[in-house]
């Protein structure tokens, strides 16, 4: 018996060198750590529980009959985060360069439809260089279903995704597919075709971090949701994600204890929003006084800056916030604000997360290249995510609500449960310039001296219709706040809803416009 326990040791000892000491030492040099020690950093202490940890590949073409490394490029298995149970798939670059094969796959999809079953997260981190050549289309029939596995998950249990090296052509649909996308600056790259492809079909010469470096996909195309400096970092903030989120579509978040009673009036919420309604202010100024400790987890924070959305605590409470931002582009939604908050509000949707809505929206971004790039398709999304959603939805109107703006972000009419307004709120068809200049054309040409005219016709019309009492007196607004009392107020609302029951007609699915 003692010699099959130590034969046993020796085995999964090599397991665990991967590559081996030169391989890890070259991933080290690169300022990189290998699968097992990612995992470490990410989990609780002793946490990690692995399975498969003896698989092999099949593949006995070009020599790889006499390559054989225990795992086969990646580590699998469950763990806690926070003592809470997640999934977990580590790819390690030592072993082939991390590509994909029929057994790799099968790894993964394990661990996949053993978290399905169990309701848990599932945390991938990519290292990879894509499939594994020498067993052709069965590495590629392995990507095939991993992504069904992802579809099929999306919705059910949370899906995160971690490149933490390269992530080239087929591979980088599994991440697409997944709930958020983190990338480490300088280390990771994603990229359908890499640049010698593009060089030579496009005759463009662009570099690796260009083309699909981190800061490209967080601020260009929105691939990435979170980048970081490190991979320390980068793990920590996905223990942080975490926090916020439930094990799975029939779960709720963790809700941590909150004393209300020390809430107190934040007399600094008053001073925030400018006389001028036509100077910026920054959003983030609110939100960081309205939520627990000032904490405020920013999802994409670099791209479409327009729109903020993010992940936060009122009242111990885990929730989701989406804000238009005055400060950048004066709040206006175009294609990629609209893109970015539709896809947050299903997510939080689809996990039981309540919403905070934060409007200060002057409307749409007019221009023909909004108009000619699809602004009616893609700003409909954000519509259809708010009708859609039956999470408690609250809105606080700042400033600004004009136009199909006014209904997109979470108006009463698309289903708002608590939708306030503070007294500087202006919620009408359009600006009041713009509604004079329509209303009394005929009136201000006529008169003797139409600027002061035109001026005149201003003044009553703000006085009369930039304000929240009309909507309020319809029932469209709830009740109109003073922004030092914002925080109890969505305590209270927020408290009220968690029993909150509501359903949508049965179908099979909705059609989103994509």
């Amino acid at each position: 018996m003692s010699d099959k326990i130590e034969d046993l040791k020796k085995r999964k000892d090599k397991a665990k060198l991967g590559g081996g000491e030169d391989k890890i030492k070259v991933q080290h040099e690169k300022g990189k750590l290998t699968a097992r020690e990612r995992i470490e950093l990410l989990v609780d202490e002793g946490s990690f529980e692995e399975i498969d940890m003896f698989v092999k590949h099949r593949a006995t073409d070009f020599g790889l009959n006499k390559q054989h490394y225990p795992g086969d490029g990646v580590v699998t298995g469950f763990a806690r985060i926070d003592n809470r149970p997640v999934a977990i798939f580590s790819q390690d670059f030592t072993v082939f360069g991390g590509s994909l094969s029929e057994t790799h796959a099968e790894k993964i999809v394990k661990i996949m439809n053993l978290a399905m079953k169990a309701g848990i997260p599932v945390i991938g981190l990519n290292d990879s260089g894509g499939a594994r050549i020498q067993e052709g289309v069965v590495s590629l029939g392995g990507y095939a279903d991993i992504f069904l596995l992802n579809t099929l998950a999306s919705g059910v249990v949370p899906q995160i995704s971690v490149v933490m090296g390269p992530c080239a052509g087929g591979a980088v649909y599994s991440p697409a597919i997944t709930d958020f996308i983190f990338l480490v600056k300088n280390t990771s790259y994603m990229f359908v075709t890499g640049p010698n492809v593009v060089k030579t079909v496009t005759h463009e010469e662009v570099s690796f971090d260009d083309l699909g470096g981190a800061e490209t996909h967080a601020t260009k195309s929105g691939v990435a949701h979170f980048i970081f400096e490190n991979e320390i970092e980068t793990l920590l903030n996905v223990r942080r994600l975490m926090s916020y989120l439930p094990l799975n579509f029939m779960d709720k978040p963790v809700e941590l204890e909150f004393d209300v009673h020390k809430v107190l009036p934040e007399q600094r919420l008053n001073g925030i929003v400018p006389d001028n309604p036509n100077k910026p202010y920054d959003m983030k100024q609110i939100i960081s006084l309205l939520v627990d400790d000032n904490d405020f987890l920013e999802v994409q924070p670099d791209y479409a800056g327009n729109i903020i959305v993010g992940f936060a605590r009122i009242g111990g409470i885990s929730i989701g916030i989406v804000a238009n931002q005055p400060q950048v582009l004066a709040g206006v939604l175009d294609i990629n604000a609209s893109v970015k908050g539709a896809r947050f509000v299903r997510f939080c949707d689809a996990f039981n997360i309540p919403l905070l809505v934060l409007v200060d929206v002057p409307g749409f971004l007019p221009g023909t290249e909004q108009e000619w790039n699809g602004i009616i398709r893609h700003g409909s999304k954000l519509l259809y995510a708010f009708c859609e959603a039956t999470v408690p939805k609250v809105t606080v109107i700042t400033r600004k609500a004009y136009g199909g703006a006014y209904d997109v972000m979470n108006s009463k009419h698309v289903r708002g449960d608590f939708n306030f307004a503070w007294p500087t709120a202006e919620i009408a068809v359009m600006g009041p310039k713009g509604a004079v200049e329509i209303i009394f054309k005929k009136e201000i040409s006529k008169a003797e001296n139409p600027e002061d005219e035109a001026e005149k016709k201003l003044s009553e019309y703000i006085e009369k219709f930039a304000n929240p009492y009309i909507a309020a007196e319809r029932g469209y607004i709830d009740d109109i706040i003073l922004p030092q009392d914002t925080k109890i107020k969505l305590i209270n609302a927020f408290t009220l809803l968690k029993t909150k029951v509501d359903k949508n007609p049965k179908k099979k699915h909705g059609n989103i416009p994509l």
